[in-house]
C-alpha cells in the first residue's frame, strides 16, 4: 500500500496529506483487485493504525456494495475468509479495537450478509456463532453486526426502494425459517453469561433483542425463562433502562387483541409483584422515564385493543381489556404528577387516550371519576413554573417546558369533553383560592390560576367566544372569576408572567365586558398605565400593544366615553422615535403599528361628529406626517450609508403608522363619512416627493407604494389626481423588481375604476410595457438565480396586467395602441402561453386570448383578427399543452389547462363551425391526429359544459404525447 498516502488518514494530518489519501481511496475503489491488499492487510493485521484500519474496511464496503455482481467466486470467498479471519484475531485480543473500527466492521460484515444471504451463504449466522462462542470480543462484534442488519433490513425509519423491500421480506422470511431460533438462544446465552461481569455487551444484547421482537415468533422471547431473565435485569442498577426498553418493544409487537392484553397483563403482575410500581420509592430519575414510556406503552395498547375487541363485538374480551387498562391507571397517574417533567410528559398519551375511552362509556363508575380528578389534579400541579425558569433568558429547557405545557392543556381539553363540570369545579376552586391570598402566594400558583381561567376558554368552547350566553352554571362561575380576576389587583402582579396572562385572558373573554361593561374604565386603566404599555418589561409592553388593540377593536362601540382620554394617555407613546433612539423608545415601531390601528378604530368607531373626527384623525397622525418630513430633508444630505438606511426605516415606520389607521374604515364608516378624506389626502402630499429621493429609492418606494395601494381602497376617485405623478416617479430608473412591485398598483387602479381611467392607462401603458420588455432582455447579473426568479416574477405581472386591462372594462386602452402595439403586445401573449414554461403565466396568457376572441372575435370583431385567431390562437391551444414541459399531472398547470378549454370554447362560440372545418381539414391533420380522434374533439367542443372539453382535453393530450 502506499505509506505516504496512508499517512493522510489521520484527522490531523495536512491538507496536502488528506487529498492525496482521497485520491488513493478513489484508485483503490475503481482497481479490479487493488482492494485485495486491503484485504490481506486487515486479516494479517499488517496496521495498527486505527484509521488504517477503518480506511480497509471502507475499501472492502464499496467492492461489497457496489462490485459485488462483478466479482469472480475466489474474490467473494476472499473477502468471506478476510472478514472471518479479522474476527477470529479479535478473540485473542487483550483490548478491543476503537468503537468506531468495530462498527465499520459491524456494517461491512451486515453488508455483505443481506447480499449474500439466503442465496450464497447460507450459513453466515451459524459460521459467525462457531467461531466466537461467547468471547466477549467476538460477541461485541456479532451483536453490533446484528443491529446493522437492522439497519439495512427492518428498520422502518429507513425508505427502502421496492426492489430492497423485497429483498429484505425474502431475508426476514429464511432467516425466520433457518437461523431465528439459534439467534434466539444466543442471545439468551450471552444475557445469562454477561449480566454480571460485562454489563455494556448485556445492554447491546437487550437492544438487539428489542429490535428483533417486533418480526420474530414472539413465543421465542415471551416465555417464563427469557421474561424471569428481563425481570432480573430490571433489578440491576447498569440493566435497567435497556431492560424497560425491550420489554416495551414486546409490548409494541403487533398482534391479536386478545393475545396482546394477556401478554401485557401477564408482564404487569410480574412487575407488580416485583415492586416496580412503587415509583414513590425509586430515586432514579433515567429508569423512571424509561419506566414511563413502558406503562405509556402498555395503556396504550391495552387502549387499542378494547377499541379493536369492543368494535368487533367480542364482550367478554373487551371487558377484560378495559379491566387491565383501568389497572395501569394508578401507576401512570403516579408518574403524571411526578416531580420531573420528563417522566411526567412520558404518560401524558395514554391519559389522554384513557380519557377517550371514558368519554365513550354509557356511564362512569365512581373510580373513573376519582381518576379524573386525580389527572386534573395532577395537571393543575404540573402546569406550574419551577424556579429553575428563566424568564429573561428562555433557552431549549424552557422551550422544552412550554411544550409540555401544551400536552398538559390537550390533557384539560380532553377532560373537559369528558366531563366540563368537573373541570369548570376544579378551576374555580383553585382560582378563587388562589386569588384571595395573590398577594403572598407563590408567584407560580397566582400564574397557574388564571392560566386556568385563560385555558377554560378553550377547554369549554363556545361559538365566536360567547362564553356569557347559555348555560347559567357555566356563565356565572366564569362572570363571577372575571369580576375576581379584574377586581382583586391581581393585573399589578410583580411577576411578567402573572401580568401576560393576565391581559391574555382579559382578551380572550373581552364578551364579558358587552355583559358588565363597569369593568371596562379598570381594565382600561390596566392597559395604559405602567401595567401594560407603561410596564417595565419590554416583552411584557410589546405583548400588551397587541392585546390593546385587539381589546379596543372587539369593544369599540363601548368606548365613545373613553376615546379623547385614551388618545391623549397614549399620545406620547405614539410619538415616532428618532432612528438615534429608536432602542430607548417604550414601544418599538412594530408595537407602535399596534397602538395606531387602536388609536384609528377609536377615532372611528366613536359617535362624534365628522369635523371632530377630522381634528382627532389630523392630530393623531400629525407627529408622524412632521417626523416624516424632517427625516426626508435630512436623508437628502446625508452621506453615511448606515445613517441613510436608518432614516429610510424611519421614513417607512412613519408611512406605516399613517397606513395602520387606515384599517379602522369601513364599508359602513368610511373615510368620506368620517370627514378624513383631506386628512389622508394631506399624507399624500407629504409621502410622494420621496419618491424623488435619490437614495435608499427601494425602501421608499416601496412604503409608499403601500401607502397609495390603501388609499386607493380607503379614498377611491380622490386618490386619482396623486397617481399619474407617483406612477413617472416610479417607472424612472427601474429594474425588474421595482416593475413587478409596481404592476400590481396599477392593476389594482385598473381594476377598481376602470374607464375612469382609460385616459391615464393609455398614456401609461405602452410605456410600461416597452420598460417591462428592456427589463427582461437585459442580461442576467452575477446572482443568475436570483436574477432569473426575479424575471419569472416579472412576466408574470406583466401577463396578469395585461390580463387585467383587457378583462376589467378597460379593455379599449389595449385596442387604442395602435396596430403596431397592439400586434406586439398581443404577440407576447401568444409566445407566453407557449413558450413560457411556467403555468401561473400561461394561465393568464390564456386568459387574455380567450378575452380578446371575445371582444374582437366574429362578426362585427376587428377587421383580420379572425385570420389571426385561426394563425395564432388555435395553434397556441395546441402547441403549449404538447410540450413536454405542459405537466398534465401538476395541479397548477391543469389550471391552465382549463383556460386552455375556455379559450378554444370562446373561438368556437364566435367562429361557430368555420372552427370546426379548419380543426378538421387543415389544422389537426397538420399535427398527424387522425380524422376519428379530430371528429371525436369537435363533437366534444360543441358540448356547452367547458369542463367537459377539459376532461377531454386531458386525454386527448395525453395520448397525443404517446
Amino acid at each position: 500500500m502506499d505509506e505516504r498516502a496512508l499517512l493522510g488518514l489521520n484527522p490531523n494530518a495536512d491538507a496536502p496529506y488528506r487529498q492525496r489519501a482521497m485520491a488513493y481511496f478513489e484508485q483503490l475503489k475503481e482497481s479490479q483487485d487493488a482492494w485485495e491488499v486491503c484485504a490481506r492487510a486487515l486479516a494479517k493485521g499488517l496496521y495498527s493504525d486505527d484509521h488504517v484500519k477503518f480506511f480497509c474496511f471502507q475499501v472492502l464496503e464499496h467492492q461489497i456494495k457496489f462490485r459485488h455482481a462483478a466479482l469472480s467466486g475466489n474474490q467473494r470467498q476472499l473477502i468471506r475468509e478476510t472478514l472471518m479471519e479479522w474476527l477470529q484475531n479479535q478473540l485473542a485480543r487483550t483490548h478491543p479495537e476503537k468503537i468506531f473500527v468495530r462498527n465499520k466492521a459491524a456494517q461491512v460484515l451486515a453488508l455483505l450478509f443481506v447480499t449474500e444471504y439466503p442465496a450464497l451463504w447460507p450459513e453466515f449466522f451459524f459460521d459467525v456463532l462457531a467461531l466466537i462462542g461467547l468471547n466477549p470480543h467476538g460477541v461485541d462484534i456479532y451483536l453490533r453486526t446484528l443491529m446493522a442488519v437492522d439497519g439495512e433490513v427492518v428498520d422502518r425509519d429507513v425508505q427502502h426502494a421496492p426492489e430492497e423491500t423485497r429483498r429484505n421480506t425474502l431475508i426476514k422470511d429464511a432467516m425466520r425459517e433457518q437461523c431465528i431460533p439459534s439467534l434466539v438462544e444466543s442471545w439468551f446465552q450471552i444475557l445469562r453469561t454477561y449480566q454480571l461481569s460485562h454489563p455494556e455487551l448485556t445492554c447491546q444484547c437487550l437492544e438487539v433483542v428489542g429490535a428483533y421482537v417486533s418480526w420474530i415468533d414472539l413465543g421465542l422471547i415471551a416465555n417464563e425463562r427469557f421474561v424471569e431473565l428481563l425481570l432480573g435485569h430490571m433489578s440491576a442498577q447498569e440493566l435497567r433502562e435497556e431492560a424497560c426498553d425491550c420489554l416495551l418493544e414486546m409490548v409494541n409487537k403487533g398482534m391479536d387483541p386478545a393475545d396482546k392484553t394477556r401478554l401485557v397483563e401477564s408482564l404487569c403482575r410480574l412487575l407488580r409483584t416485583a415492586g416496580f410500581f412503587d415509583v414513590e420509592q425509586e430515586e432514579d430519575v433515567d429508569f423512571l422515564a424509561k419506566l414511563s414510556r413502558l406503562v405509556n406503552g402498555m395503556g396504550q395498547t391495552l387502549v387499542l385493543s378494547w377499541t379493536k375487541l369492543a368494535k368487533a363485538g367480542s364482550g367478554q374480551d373487551a371487558s377484560a381489556a378495559l379491566d387491565a387498562l383501568e389497572a395501569k391507571v394508578a401507576p401512570a397517574l403516579r408518574l403524571l404528577a411526578h416531580p420531573d417533567d420528563d417522566i411526567s410528559a412520558n404518560v401524558v398519551a395514554f391519559c389522554h387516550d384513557y380519557l377517550h375511552v371514558l368519554k365513550q362509556l354509557p356511564e362512569l363508575s365512581d373510580g373513573q371519576k376519582s381518576n379524573m380528578e386525580a389527572i386534573m389534579l395532577a395537571v393543575i400541579k404540573k402546569l406550574a413554573y419551577d424556579d429553575e425558569y428563566n424568564f429573561d433568558n428562555e433557552g431549549e429547557d424552557e422551550a422544552m417546558f412550554v411544550e409540555y405545557r401544551k400536552q398538559l392543556k390537550m390533557l384539560l381539553d380532553r377532560l373537559a369533553q369528558v366531563s366540563p363540570e368537573l373541570v369548570l369545579e376544579a378551576v374555580r376552586r383553585v382560582f378563587n383560592d388562589t386569588m384571595r391570598k395573590w398577594q403572598s402566594a407563590p408567584f407560580a400558583e397566582v400564574e397557574v390560576a388564571v392560566r386556568l381561567l385563560y385555558m377554560l376558554g378553550e377547554a369549554l368552547p363556545a361559538s365566536h367566544g360567547a362564553h356569557f350566553s347559555g348555560d347559567a352554571v357555566k356563565t356565572g362561575s366564569l362572570r363571577d372569576m372575571m369580576s375576581t380576576l379584574v377586581t382583586c389587583g391581581v393585573s399589578a402582579h410583580r411577576h411578567t408572567s402573572v401580568t401576560l396572562d393576565f391581559f391574555e385572558t382579559v382578551v380572550r373573554y373581552d364578551k364579558f365586558f358587552v355583559a358588565e361593561p363597569r369593568h371596562i374604565p379598570d381594565v382600561l386603566m390596566a392597559f395604559l398605565d405602567q401595567r401594560g404599555l407603561r410596564h417595565q418589561s419590554p416583552k411584557v409592553r410589546s405583548r400588551v400593544a397587541y392585546l390593546f388593540s385587539r381589546f379596543i377593536k372587539t369593544l369599540h362601540k363601548h368606548m365613545t366615553p373613553f376615546t379623547e382620554d385614551i388618545l391623549t394617555r397614549i399620545q406620547d407613546l405614539l410619538e415616532p422615535a428618532p432612528p438615534d433612539k429608536a432602542s430607548s423608545a417604550p414601544l418599538t415601531a412594530d408595537d407602535q403599528l399596534f397602538a395606531y390601528e387602536a388609536a384609528g378604530v377609536l377615532i372611528v368607531s366613536g359617535e362624534s361628529a365628522p369635523e371632530r373626527k377630522e381634528a382627532l384623525m389630523r392630530g393623531l397622525l400629525a407627529p408622524a406626517v412632521a417626523a416624516f418630513r424632517t427625516l426626508l430633508d435630512k436623508l437628502a444630505a446625508e452621506t453615511d450609508e448606515a445613517a441613510q438606511a436608518a432614516a429610510a426605516d424611519g421614513l417607512s415606520h412613519a408611512v406605516g403608522f399613517v397606513s395602520r389607521t387606515s384599517k379602522a374604515f369601513s364599508n359602513k364608516q368610511t373615510v368620506k363619512q368620517c370627514g378624513c378624506t383631506e386628512v389622508y389626502r394631506d399624507c399624500l402630499r407629504a409621502f410622494l416627493p420621496a419618491l424623488g429621493c435619490p437614495v435608499q429609492r427601494g425602501a421608499l418606494r416601496g412604503c409608499v407604494r403601500s401607502f397609495l395601494h390603501r388609499m386607493i381602497i380607503c379614498l377611491e376617485e380622490e386618490v386619482l389626481p396623486f397617481i399619474p405623478a407617483a406612477s413617472e416617479h416610479m417607472l424612472k430608473d427601474c429594474d425588474a423588481k421595482d416593475l413587478q412591485e409596481f404592476i400590481p398598483l396599477i392593476s389594482q387602479i385598473a381594476a377598481k375604476f376602470k374607464r375612469r381611467v382609460s385616459p391615464f392607462l393609455g398614456q401609461i401603458f405602452m410605456p410600461l410595457v416597452l420598460s417591462i420588455f428592456e427589463a427582461l432582455a437585459r442580461p442576467a447579473d452575477a446572482d443568475e438565480q436570483a436574477a432569473a426568479l426575479e424575471k419569472q416574477m416579472l412576466r408574470r405581472s406583466y401577463f396578469s396586467f395585461v390580463q387585467t386591462v383587457a378583462g376589467g372594462g378597460a379593455d379599449e386602452v389595449l385596442a387604442d395602441q395602435g396596430a403596431e402595439n397592439v400586434e406586439r403586445v398581443v404577440f407576447t401573449v401568444i409566445q407566453g402561453a407557449v413558450d413560457v414554461p411556467d403555468p401561473v403565466a400561461q394561465r393568464s396568457c390564456f386568459a387574455v386570448l380567450a378575452r380578446l376572441v371575445e371582444l374582437w372575435g366574429g362578426e362585427g370583431g376587428m377587421s383580420g383578427f379572425g385570420d389571426f385567431t385561426y394563425k395564432h390562437i388555435v395553434p397556441a391551444c395546441f402547441l403549449a399543452p404538447l410540450k413536454p414541459t405542459f405537466d398534465l399531472s401538476d395541479a397548477q398547470t391543469m389550471l391552465t389547462l382549463s383556460e386552455v378549454a375556455v379559450t378554444l370554447k370562446t373561438i368556437y362560440d364566435k367562429q361557430g363551425p368555420e372552427l370546426l372545418d379548419f380543426l378538421q381539414r387543415d389544422y389537426l391533420p397538420s399535427l398527424h391526429v387522425c380524422p376519428d380522434v379530430a371528429q371525436e374533439l369537435c363533437l366534444v367542443l360543441q358540448q356547452p359544459d367547458a369542463k367537459v372539453l377539459k376532461a377531454y382535453l386531458k386525454v386527448f393530450f395525453q395520448r397525443a404525447r404517446l
